[in-house]
């Protein structure tokens, strides 16, 4: 591989964004904004790694190659120049002479974030889930956290040193996936920031992160609005309900009741199928989900219709207690259930989660009934936080109004042309 390849008057002239190989690893780093940087690059178990060598305004090109030399002799011995360097500075520290109390309160006082240690992303990235996974939600958060920082982050900066990770390795990282992932690539944007932002605030690192999307990223790559069509769920007109609702009579399959059920409450499906017969009320007429299962962590309170009071009493008895009980013992159905049935009705190009669109564009269209009303049915929140603060009722009978008039539409009560 040929070395030295380029020239002191080559890293002056360079004025182009990139980054320009000297050989051996060695590369001259040109920003956004035409800061310049040095980086050596290497491979540790197929593995890639950059590491940073300095900005050009402290570190010539001379120096710069003879740093980059001295990490190819660590990796011809088997060393990582990297862990080795994390190691020097952890022992530079209290070797200086300089008491590292004083320097912090020195820092502390001309305003400046104190660098407290060495840590490399990876172990940034699991302190971060180790303290957030206990106020997530979804259990499943801290695993999907972890798979897309280890599959797309760590093998581009996972042992660096989080104060030497900048806006370049970021890119390495989201470029690879922006515009074929761009929903994964999007996330693990945000997930990179959030966990810098927390490498910072603990003293890990200083400056602006380079994974933020404002006035920076922004400047680099295409917004995701502009590459990925937001894609809605695919839903029966509501013209059709009453004819595809009449297909249930004829519906011997298990996941019937759930779909029916599913309609009537304009639900959403994992709501449905975790319901508990603790959660009816039957002489009241309502079904109380609790907020540990709602999207919104608030309790919501829905109104049933007879129709869906009857689909309830057909269940009675299967399990003591879930209310569709799954074929594993002491189980709810699982989402494939839906699907399987939608598609044993030959409507496999719709989703169970579609029926509520199709719930909403009925009633703005076909009813008197304030959008408020129907968007409460649907458990979403309803104007600013000042408003909802204000607005203490969940406007029960009225949403029981609408429930009853969607139940009579769906079950062909009412005509659907007028």
């Amino acid at each position: 591989m040929p070395i030295e390849k380029l020239t002191a008057q080559q890293v002056t002239r360079i004025l182009r964004p990139g980054r320009y190989s000297d050989g051996g690893g060695l590369y001259l780093q040109v920003s956004k904004t035409l800061v310049k940087s040095w980086v050596f690059r290497f491979k540790i178990n197929d593995m890639e790694h950059y590491m940073g060598l300095g900005p050009l305004r402290l570190v010539g090109l001379r120096k710069a190659r003879g740093k980059a030399r001295e990490a190819r002799t660590m990796l011809t011995k088997g060393t990582n120049p990297l862990q080795a360097r994390r190691k020097q500075n952890a022992q530079g520290q209290l070797t200086r002479g300089t008491n590292p109390l004083q320097a912090r309160q020195k820092q502390n006082v001309q305003g400046q974030i104190p660098l407290c240690g060495n840590k490399t992303f990876d172990e940034c990235v699991t302190e971060y889930i180790e303290n957030h996974k206990v106020g997530w939600k979804n259990p499943r958060h801290a695993s999907q956290w972890k798979n897309s920082l280890t599959r797309y982050a760590s093998p581009c900066f996972g042992e660096v040193d989080v104060r030497e990770i900048d806006t370049a390795l970021v890119l390495q990282a989201l470029k690879p996936i922006w515009t074929t992932k761009t929903e994964t690539a999007s996330r693990l944007r945000e997930r990179i920031e959030r966990v810098l932002s927390f490498a910072a605030i603990l003293g890990y690192r200083a400056g602006a992160n380079p994974a933020r999307w404002q006035k920076h990223l922004q400047e680099l790559l295409p917004s995701p609005s502009q590459l990925k069509e937001v894609r809605h769920h695919p839903a029966v007109p509501y013209q059709e309900i009453a004819g595809f609702f009449s297909q249930f009579d004829m519906e011997k399959r298990r996941g019937a009741p759930v779909l029916a059920f599913t309609i009537l409450t304009v639900a959403r499906t994992s709501e449905v199928l975790m319901a508990r017969w603790a959660e009816i009320d039957f002489e009241a007429r309502i079904w109380t989900i609790p907020s540990e299962r709602m999207k919104s962590a608030r309790q919501h309170r829905v109104p049933l219709a007879e129709a869906a009071l009857d689909i309830l009493r057909r269940q009675a008895g299967l399990h003591p207690v879930w209310i569709f009980p799954g074929r594993k013992k002491d189980s709810a159905f699982n989402a494939s259930i839906l699907r399987d049935t939608l598609r044993h009705m030959n409507r496999a190009d719709v989703t169970a989660h579609g029926f509520r669109s199709s719930f909403r564009v009925w009633a703005a269209e076909r009813t008197t009934y304030p959008k408020e009303i129907a968007e409460l049915a649907l458990a979403h929140r309803v104007g600013s936080k000042v408003e909802a603060a204000y607005q203490r009722s969940d406007l029960f009978e009225q949403r029981r109004n609408l429930l009853r008039d969607w139940a009579r539409w769906c079950t062909g009560c009412v005509d659907p042309h007028p």
